[in-house]
């Protein structure tokens, strides 16, 4: 039984100790014989993309020469012609990970420091005479303080160098290109760094005539026009290509082998419920490899994926989301699928004017996984832009969601589940007290926070369903916004146990106060009641075996912050 070192991405370190491991190197053979110049590759984080470049690393890179050891075993080994291209190539090797900052100036002060310690690992090479004081001038400019345009510049003369000194041209790999992007997203610095990074990765692998082959890896394929539009030489492999589609996650045949040589043959059902559903290309059973290696470790069942990231992106988008978004989280939390539009390259500059751009960005992170595509319409033409079947990937994800949705209401969390308790329990006086309580303090925090809009309310209360769902997930079946009798209600509370009264059918109207129309929030709260009477809105549970007396309806009257429950006392 090999030891589990969970979060180790040093190939060398991993295989001189001999702990668990599991054979990628097909993708070294796959990716040499693809003949492309510069591919980017996007999986989820955590997905082994650090470990595979770090392989990749010590497979071309002549520092490693002589070092075949590393690789005895595996499946690389097998053929000669590789045996012999190993250690062969100089690589350089850079790592953009640890690039979180908040502000565009710290952001490229750790670019420059990433590409500073790149030049340090080749000082050796300056002793040569093969360069001009010019050039050495050049090689020990690069610094922390050097200008931008030294730095846009710098790899690509760093390939110069070695490809001079070494008499070959240079593997160039880049791990987690697009981290500095979704943080300058985030931290509201774009624009300045697209500007850098546009430069930087035309001079890296554009303009480049020392360059053998180059890797990007990323979690997301950031618009061409963002930060690639002058390569044109670039290979796009994302989610639902069919390249590579085994060599980042574990497939089911390799987990269900860890777990019978970690002696844990019985969990194989429960580890796929919680673990399992990641697809890449037509591969449909991939599984998270961090969430695997913590659960071969620690024998718990646990979020190790879901949890070892904070998704503030993900976060704000859904939580500032329209109603309609959150009525699309709805059905994906209820376990249904969702049809939409997905554009694999995101336009970060849009996400903010184009929702659908979410599911784009949701699927490229791991969240949601393709059931299938849909191409053609009923009448067999081809559509302008194919659908995605989308829906939860696995058990883990569905729990970081549900653990998102109840986070919104933490600054409010002791009304907040007092007004679940009064609203089971009938009592609409304290909802009221409960209720306003929580709109006074967090409904802004539903909108986008740019400045108040019309539809705060509603994103609230939209908001306030999917909390509904994670607090009662284990009593109820939640519907919301569906056809019932003769309308469309806002939220329905289907009990599990109907034999209780424990657990009533609740139906609840949401409606924002009109003067046109209304003179009190208490008028808007009874036109609620009265449409839920009127639109026979009980008909679907009753239907489904509930009695007339066991249901309650609510009305909502909303005004601003303002907030007014009424019952008619059913």
């Amino acid at each position: 039984m090999k030891k589990i070192s969970v979060g180790n991405q040093s190939f060398e370190t991993i295989r001189q100790k001999d702990c668990f491991y599991v054979d990628k190197t097909n993708f070294i053979s796959e990716w040499w014989e693809s003949d492309d110049v510069v591919t980017l590759i996007t999986r989820p984080r955590r997905f082994g993309k650090t470990l595979n470049m770090d392989m990749i690393k010590c497979f071309f890179s002549n520092r490693y020469e002589n070092r075949g050891n590393l690789f005895e075993g595996l499946n690389i080994w097998k053929e000669e012609k590789y045996r012999k291209l190993q250690g062969t190539y100089p690589v350089i090797f850079l790592s953009f990970a640890g690039i979180k900052q908040t502000g565009y100036n710290q952001a490229i002060i750790m670019i420059k420091k990433e590409i500073t310690d790149v030049y340090n690992r080749y000082d050796y090479i300056m002793k040569s005479d093969l360069y001009n004081d010019n050039e050495r001038a050049q090689f020990k400019s690069v610094c922390i303080d050097m200008n931008d345009e030294i730095a846009q510049s710098a790899v690509n003369d760093l390939a110069n160098y070695l490809s001079r000194y070494y008499g070959k041209k240079v593997i160039i790999l880049l791990d987690e290109y697009d981290t500095p992007m979704q943080e300058a997203y985030v931290n509201g610095y774009w624009n300045e760094l697209v500007a850098f990074t546009r430069s930087f990765f035309n001079s890296t692998f554009k303009t480049n005539p020392y360059l053998e082959r180059g890797i990007m890896t990323g979690i997301t394929r950031v618009s061409k026009e963002s930060i690639f539009s002058d390569l044109n030489n670039l290979k796009v492999v994302t989610t639902t290509s069919m390249e590579y589609a085994t060599s980042f996650g574990f497939t089911e045949k390799e987990v269900f082998e860890a777990l019978d040589e970690q002696e844990l043959s019985g969990e194989k059902g429960k580890v796929k419920a919680w673990y399992d559903g990641f697809t890449f290309g037509m591969e449909k059973d991939i599984y998270n490899p961090w969430s695997i290696t913590n659960f071969l470790d620690e024998k718990k069942y646990r979020l190790y994926w879901a949890d070892s990231s904070s998704n503030v992106l993900i976060n704000k988008l859904i939580r500032t989301a329209s109603a309609e978004i959150k009525e699309y989280m709805e059905k994906l939390i209820s376990g249904q699928n969702i049809e939409a539009y997905v554009d694999e390259q995101i336009v970060f500059e849009q996400l903010d004017m184009d929702e659908s751009a979410i599911w784009s960005l949701l699927l490229a992170s791991g969240y949601l996984r393709v059931d299938f595509i849909k191409s053609e319409d009923e009448m067999g033409e081809t559509l302008d832009f194919p659908i995605y079947s989308l829906r939860i990937t696995n058990r883990e994800v569905r729990s970081m969601f549900l653990k998102m949705f109840k986070s919104w209401f933490s600054r409010t969390l002791s009304a907040y589940n007092s007004f679940v308790k009064s609203l089971l329990a009938g009592d609409t006086e304290s909802m009221n007290e409960y209720m306003n309580r929580v709109t006074r303090g967090v409904i802004s925090y539903f909108d986008t926070g740019k400045s108040p809009s019309d539809e705060a309310p509603e994103r609230f209360y939209h908001g306030l369903v999917l909390g509904l769902m994670v607090d009662q997930i284990d009593n109820y079946i939640l519907n919301s916004n569906r056809e019932s009798g003769f309308g469309r209600y806002d939220i329905m509370l289907e009990p599990i146990d109907k034999n209780t009264a424990k657990y009533p059918g609740i139906v609840i109207e949401f409606k924002v106060f009109n003067a046109k129309k209304e003179n009190t929030l208490e008028e808007t709260a009874q036109n609620a009641l009265k449409q839920i009477k009127e639109k026979a809105y009980d008909d679907e549970l009753i239907k489904r075996g509930l009695k007339q007396e066991n249901i309650r309806h609510y009305g909502f009257a909303f005004k601003g912050k303002e907030v007014l429950i009424d019952t008619d006392g059913n």
